[in-house]
């Protein structure tokens, strides 16, 4: 048997950090995913500062924006929501 005894190699230390960040950055986009459908289904027209119809093709254009800064998004989102 071979015991490590918590010994790590510097090359598996950085190997484990880049498997954390695979798996944030994954995750990131997963709930972007998730909160896109459901922005873009509801809540798009109410995010404008004039709520006005959208239609299905610039939906299609919000898909990937609405990906990457879901968060700012659903800051928007709240703050659409909490003006009316």
């Amino acid at each position: 048997m071979h015991c490590r005894c918590g010994k790590f190699r510097a090359g598996e230390t950085m190997l484990s950090l880049g498997w954390i960040a695979l798996y944030a950055a994954a995750l990131y986009v997963a709930v972007g995913v998730v909160f896109a459908l459901a922005f873009l289904t509801t809540g798009v027209s109410r995010a404008l500062p004039e709520p006005i119809p959208v239609s299905i093709g610039a939906r299609f254009l919000f898909i990937p924006a609405s990906i990457v800064l879901w968060p700012l998004v659903l800051q928007r989102w709240r703050k659409a929501k909490e003006g009316q």
